[in-house]
């Protein structure tokens, strides 16, 4: 199980140009942080603030055909991606760059990628030898061991989700872990719903297996017979899959168990013998998050035969593989994301080689961003903007009026412990023993699948390694990471619109103020809030002060269950839950906190608005954007974050300041009683 929360999934905000003539003597450029030719200013803010905040700039910005959305965050990660194809670029054409050093490998393992002819001549050959491995197979302990050592070479994970990371409960200890998995669609309920939507996309997916299938030369009639196996194996796993809300729950993901033990509740899957086979050895105890997932498991295991379990391990390593082959299998893995996501035209390959190595090798990368794009001096302003949010989160914890002293004194102590990581790590990954080849594409890719695989399997019996970071320095996103209580801020996000060391406080605070005390406000939503000072899983709550958090969370899930997108589709506050909290405890912390600047004491306006308008307007203008409809529809089902019109909103129709701000009254639409609005943290 992945513990990090996320905060954002997308990209960021770009900023107003106003260009001034070109003299010597006069500045080029005027920085407008709050972009009034963005705003509809025909928007009463008490009726729709999102469209009021950005709805010009809404309707004049429609989603390009190469991506699924387009706003605040694809803008910047668009800046950012094409920093990095840049950094790409001039590396491999690096004439002076040596063997093994950090240019010379990403130089090479970007060009690798941009070799598209090499790519084409090899079709599907560079797959081969593991696809005629399986047809060795001729029993099911074949199969099982085959699925157990595939993982560790970077060729799927089939049946199961396999990983290794620290105990929740005993948080020095890093302990092998077990989750449900085997599903290729985004959601268990893509298998399971017969909605119109659902079934359209039940079908493309099995077209698109039919088409991997054609490819690597079955007949037609072959690789239909293979869609329908493997569509129907799928929806097994599917069904006894625990949904992202019962995912959600820390203790009912936690089942621990001795090696010795599970194998007695799995009689086709012995983990004594199998965890070797996934370079686990010495180990006694295992992790499960669905006890239940592996029951039905064994028993698909038992009841399926083993041509058909032959066919589903070829899938894992067509699908895995397909978008590193040639272009008919990238076409028809792209035409399948098409049906799901309404994205128009591929992303350019150089986009997604830049966005791979980033993914692969980022800390190799990661190390000429931060010396090229990211100035010492933010860093610093960054340690003061959040030692200023714990600052505020501890005001605000000391003044609630729902918790008692004792449970407010723990939740001092956790807010005191948390540690924050800037920009990039302390220590780099340096990638030792990972080989890199200009002109092998696919074999750099299997060697960092399996190195990766092995360096995460290495952390068995070995001390925690707190430096380490779950993101790489260039991605737009951060992090709160429950059993480490740590906050994590990569450089790719400090930039405008959540941070400028130009901007005015309202700016800053609105933006990076408002994630920073979103990611305070993780470690106090409903699951972090269930993991003590030292991460551990452990409750420090009274019974009572745990009741009236649960009676205030479900409001706010119930202000949420109440949005729509599509007309018809509701948003799900159980599933958004926690990162709704995260808006409106990181939303008011960071108002606190922009309440004691000098700005946020005056009334002095800038461009027009006062600086609690510019707070709130800095705020909104982050979640402005366009969405495709299939993309939308999707992220209701797999996303824990609200859409962003209702980002922009949820937080602030619960804070007296907004309404203050923009003088918003009874009979504006937007508007809730005093008694109504929901304050949590």
């Amino acid at each position: 199980m992945n513990y990090i929360k996320l905060f954002f999934l997308a990209g960021l905000c770009t900023f107003s140009l106003q260009a001034n003539a070109q003299h010597d003597s006069k500045p080029v450029k005027k920085l407008v942080f709050i972009d009034k030719s963005s705003m509809d200013l025909t928007k009463n803010p008490g009726d729709d603030f999102y469209n009021y905040a950005s709805g010009t700039w809404i309707k004049n910005n429609p989603v390009p055909a190469k991506e699924t959305r387009w706003g605040s965050f694809n803008l910047l990660r668009d800046f950012n991606i094409n920093a990095v194809k840049t950094i790409l670029a001039e590396s491999a054409n690096n004439k002076k760059a040596v063997a093994g050093s950090v240019e010379k490998r990403v130089g090479d393992f970007y060009m690798a990628g941009m070799d598209s002819l090499t790519i084409e001549k090899l079709g599907y050959s560079p797959i081969k030898p593991d696809l005629e491995k399986l047809n060795q197979i001729s029993d099911l302990n074949g199969i099982i061991n085959h699925a157990a050592s595939m993982r560790t070479y970077g060729s799927g994970s089939p049946f199961f989700g396999f990983s290794v990371g620290q105990d929740r409960k005993y948080v020095k200890n890093i302990v092998p872990q077990l989750s449900q998995g085997g599903t290729t669609l985004p959601d268990r309920d893509y298998y399971l719903k017969s909605d119109a939507r659902s079934l359209i996309i039940q079908k493309s997916y099995k077209n698109y297996i039919t088409s991997l299938f054609s490819l690597s030369g079955s007949s037609p009639a072959e690789a239909e017979k293979a869609a329908e196996t493997i569509f129907n194996l799928e929806k097994t796993l599917a069904s006894a899959q625990m949904s992202r809300v019962e995912m959600r729950d820390p203790y009912k993901t936690y089942n621990k168990f001795s090696v010795t033990n599970f194998s007695k509740t799995t009689s086709n899957l012995n983990w004594q013998s199998l965890m070797p086979l996934m370079k686990v050895s010495g180990q006694d105890t295992v992790l499960v998050n669905s006890p239940k997932f592996f029951t039905a498991l064994n028993e698909m295991l038992s009841t399926t035969t083993v041509n058909d379990l032959k066919t589903y391990l070829k899938w894992n390593i067509l699908k895995t593989s397909a978008p590193y082959l040639s272009s008919e299998f990238v076409n028809a893995s792209f035409a399948f994301t098409r049906i799901l996501t309404g994205q128009k035209v591929q992303t350019p390959r150089w986009q997604r080689m830049s966005s791979l190595t980033d993914g692969t090798v980022g800390d190799l990368l990661g190390q000429i961003y931060v010396k090229k794009h990211f100035k010492p001096e933010a860093k610093a302003r960054m340690q003061e903007l959040v030692s200023n949010l714990v600052k505020a989160y501890e005001i605000r914890i000391k003044n609630l009026d729902w918790m008692t002293d004792v449970t407010k004194q723990k939740a001092l102590d956790k807010l005191y412990a948390f540690t924050p990581k800037i920009a990039y790590p302390d220590k780099w990954k340096e990638y030792e023993g990972l080989e890199i080849k200009r002109g092998s594409f696919f074999q750099n890719l299997r060697n960092a699948g399996e190195w990766g695989y092995t360096e995460m399997v290495k952390q068995l019996g070995k001390p925690v390694d707190k430096s380490r970071w779950g993101m790489t320095p260039p991605t737009v996103n951060a992090y709160y990471n429950p059993v480490n209580n740590e906050i994590v801020f990569p450089a790719g996000i400090l930039q405008f619109p959540f941070f400028d060391p130009n901007a005015d406080d309202a700016v800053n605070y609105g933006g990076i103020g408002a994630v920073i005390g979103h990611e305070i406000s993780h470690g106090f939503d409903d699951s972090g809030s269930q993991y003590d000072k030292d991460g551990t899983l452990r409750n420090w709550w009274t019974d009572v002060d745990r009741a009236r958090f649960k009676v205030k969370a479900t409001a706010l899930q119930e202000q949420f269950d109440a949005y729509t997108v599509l007309d018809t589709i509701h948003v799900n506050g159980k599933l958004t839950l926690g990162e709704n909290i995260g808006d409106l405890g990181g939303l008011n912390a960071a108002y606190e906190a922009f309440k004691m600047t000098k700005q946020g004491q005056s009334t002095v306006k800038i461009d027009g608005f006062t600086p609690d308008q510019r707070f709130f307007l800095s705020w909104a203008q982050v979640w402005k954007g366009n969405i495709l409809n299939e993309s939308a529809a999707q992220l209701i089902v797999t996303d824990s974050h609200s859409p962003g019109p209702y980002r922009t909103i949820g937080a602030p129709v619960n804070m007296d300041a907004w309404y203050n701000a923009f003088d918003i009254k009874p009979g504006n639409k937007l508007y809730k009683k005093p008694e109504d609005r929901i304050r949590i943290w």
